[in-house]
C-alpha cells in the first residue's frame, strides 16, 4: 500500500471536549487535512517539541527516544493506518540489528516520538478518504477541529443504548488515561444501572 506523507499543520484547542485538542496533519502534496482528537498531556508533548523548548525533566516521549538511542534503534517512519469507529490507531515502525519492526500506538504518541527523531508522519488513503477534510483556507485550524469534534460525536451517537455509549466513553476515557472523566463516567453508569434494576423491579 503507498502511505501519503503528512506534516503537521498544528494544534487547536477543543473548546467543547473537556480540554482535548486537535491535532491537525496535512499532506504534504494535497489540500487534505486530518484533524485528530488527541489529550492535553500529549498535545503539550508536540507543542514543547515543535517549539524546542527544553522541559527541566524528561518527558515521556523523550524517556522513548532516549531509550531508543540507548539500545541502537532507528525509528524509520510513523503511519496512521487505520480508522475504526472513529478511533485512529497508529504504528511505529524501526530497525534494530538490520530487521524492521513496528509496534502498535496512539497517534498522538507516535507522532510525538516522530518530531523528537525527526521520522516523517505517513497516512493510509483509505483513513484519509475517510476522515480527511479538503482545507480551502489552511489558516482556519479551529475549524478543522471542530469538524472533527462533529464527525467523532456522530459516530459514538450511531446505534447503541445510552448504557452502551456511556461505557464506551468509559473505556475511551482509560485509554486516554483521563481518569477524572473515567470516574464521573463510571459514576454515571452505576446510577444508570441501579434505575434499569429499580424499573424492572
Amino acid at each position: 500500500m503507498d502511505f501519503t506523507r503528512v506534516d503537521i499543520i498544528g494544534l487547536s484547542t477543543s473548546p467543547s471536549s473537556g480540554g482535548a485538542y486537535a491535532l491537525v496533519l496535512g499532506e504534504v502534496e494535497g489540500n487534505r487535512r486530518l484533524p485528530i482528537i488527541i489529550g492535553a498531556f500529549e498535545a503539550q508533548a508536540i507543542a514543547l517539541e515543535l517549539e524546542k523548548i527544553q522541559p527541566p525533566r524528561p518527558m515521556t516521549h523523550d524517556l522513548l527516544r532516549d531509550t531508543f538511542e540507548a539500545v541502537d534503534v532507528e525509528v524509520t517512519e510513523v503511519i496512521i493506518d487505520e480508522l475504526r469507529e472513529g478511533t485512529f490507531f497508529a504504528k511505529v515502525r524501526y530497525r534494530h540489528n538490520g530487521e524492521e519492526h513496528q509496534l502498535d500506538s496512539r497517534p498522538s504518541d507516535a507522532v510525538a516520538l516522530a518530531v523528537r527523531v525527526d521520522a516523517p508522519i505517513y497516512v493510509a488513503p483509505v483513513v484519509l478518504d475517510e476522515a480527511g477534510i479538503v482545507a480551502e483556507d489552511e489558516s482556519d485550524i479551529s475549524s478543522l477541529a471542530q469538524q472533527a469534534e462533529e464527525t467523532s460525536e456522530g459516530e459514538e451517537e450511531e446505534g447503541g443504548t445510552q448504557l452502551e455509549q456511556m461505557q464506551k466513553k468509559l473505556e475511551e476515557a482509560v485509554e486516554e488515561e483521563n481518569y477524572e472523566r473515567a470516574a464521573e463516567l463510571r459514576d454515571e453508569i452505576k446510577r444508570l444501572e441501579q434505575e434499569q434494576q429499580q424499573n424492572q423491579n
